[in-house]
């Protein structure tokens, strides 16, 4: 890990992408004081937010803490599930194998190794697997392992809010698979909607709680848009499809388990299944996204090493996914910098930015972000579309318009006509406005 981190750094210096220039954004903003929601539009989850803000406070704008923290946090979830995988007997021997599989896996793309709302949630979500599978041999009721199973997942959701999808999830599968009486799905249920309830808590003590809950529907609602085609992904992703295919029809057909080790794979197909679903319900559709998978596929993919243990087959997809992978995915999203252009931000050279103050960007190319604060509560210009073209009552425009009155941005970037609309919606705001310049607006200083 730390040779393909030298690597990468040193000889494929990658753009940084409109994803985490969004969260460092973020979290200046809300280091400021301002609250996510409440004052700031954006889909990010509330904890994955308190995560950038306090970066922010300690680092200021730093995208090597996030890869380096990011790093950590893989490692974390490595030494976790190889522990769990031995722990729980999920094979025939003991082995670090999935491990190494693991790291390869990381590294199948370059964004998967940062932090993300995603590798944040995903890794509670992980705690909340290595749970599951502890009811799969332990012979008595564990009150403090059900409640844990839906603590975890409550968190994961709060750092991502897209993995609610994982609640039907571990509902499923622990009535199905891990037998849960009605005590031990309560426990979970009350676990899950504990971090939740204080999340909303939170909010309520700040007088955002309305807020809040009128902008959680439109996140899971509003248009999803792709930073890369989903078909570039299969490309780096053939060797570790085919050998994951490969260790099922093995680790089922070929190889005898025990009823425990049958559970766990009906846990980890089901986790798959899940993992698909997911991509319906999250809008910003990227490579990090697929971290969700990585625990499935690190099982199936050992299943497959394990039964080649040795020989040519066993050599040859051992290179191709520790070796090939990482560094062939390295050149592979090198070369699709110039392709993926809305997923890579760089400086534009018809930038109307101005020099000083801050900016509030209403259009796809948050550039001017790379060297100015965000100035005003709109971020997640897809999630602010939806919601300015959305039928407002009379309440929520006044709330709308104490927001862009409290908030002034020094300079509106509007690149296609949103905030144009919006001043006929609100005219009060024309005095606070004028149009310098076809699509940019300027503060009125009074």
């Amino acid at each position: 890990m730390i040779l393909i981190a030298v690597v990468m750094l040193l000889f494929f210096p990658f753009p940084i992408t409109e994803p985490n220039l969004i969260w460092m954004v973020l979290g200046e903003r809300l280091s400021e004081g301002f609250y996510l929601y409440q004052d700031v539009l954006d889909d990010t989850g509330p904890l994955s937010a308190g995560v950038f803000s306090a970066i922010h406070l300690l680092f200021g704008r730093n995208e090597l803490i996030f890869d380096i923290l990011g790093r950590l946090l893989i490692f974390f979830q490595i030494i976790y599930w190889n522990n769990t995988l031995i722990r729980y007997r999920v094979f025939d021997e003991n082995t670090y194998l999935p491990a190494i599989i693991m790291a390869a896996l990381f590294h199948f793309s370059f964004d998967m190794t940062t932090l993300s709302p995603t590798l944040l949630g995903s890794t509670f979500l992980m705690l909340a697997l290595g749970q599951l599978f502890s009811q799969t041999v332990l012979q008595k009721e564990t009150s403090e392992s059900t409640l844990l199973i839906g603590i975890y997942g409550g968190l994961a959701t709060g750092f991502h809010l897209n993995f609610v999808l994982f609640l039907p999830y571990i509902i499923f599968t622990g009535l199905a698979i891990s037998g849960f009486s009605i005590r031990q799905l309560f426990l979970s249920l009350v676990g899950f909607f504990l971090p939740v309830l204080l999340i909303l808590v939170f909010y309520y003590w700040n007088d955002g709680l309305q807020e809040t809950l009128q902008a959680w529907p439109m996140i899971f609602t509003y248009q999803a848009y792709e930073y890369q085609p989903m078909l570039s992904w299969l490309i780096p992703g053939v060797v570790p499809i085919i050998l994951a295919f490969a260790g099922y029809f093995f680790g089922s057909f070929f190889r005898g388990a025990t009823i425990n080790q049958q559970k766990q794979r009906q846990l980890i197909i089901i986790w798959l299944i899940f993992s698909g679903l997911f991509f319906f319900l999250v809008k910003r559709q990227a490579a990090y996204q697929l971290l969700i998978f990585i625990p499935g596929l690190t099982y199936l993919i050992t299943q497959f090493f394990l039964h080649f243990k040795t020989g040519i087959i066993a050599r040859l997809g051992f290179v191709l996914l520790v070796f090939g992978l990482p560094f062939g995915g390295l050149a592979y999203w090198d070369n699709r910098i110039d392709v993926d252009k809305t997923y890579f931000v760089q400086p534009s050279p018809s930038d109307q930015s101005p020099n000083r103050g801050n900016v509030m960007v209403l259009g796809k190319d948050c550039s001017s972000y790379l060297n100015h604060p965000l100035g005003g509560p709109f971020l997640n210009y897809h999630l602010t579309k939806t919601f300015l073209n959305s039928e407002k009552t009379l309440e929520q425009k006044s709330e709308l318009f104490r927001k862009l009155s409290q908030q002034k941005a020094d300079f509106i970037l509007d690149q296609e006509g949103s905030f144009k609309s919006l001043l006929e919606e609100l005219p009060a705001l024309k005095e606070h406005y004028e149009e310098a310049s076809p699509g940019v607006f300027v503060k009125i200083y009074n």
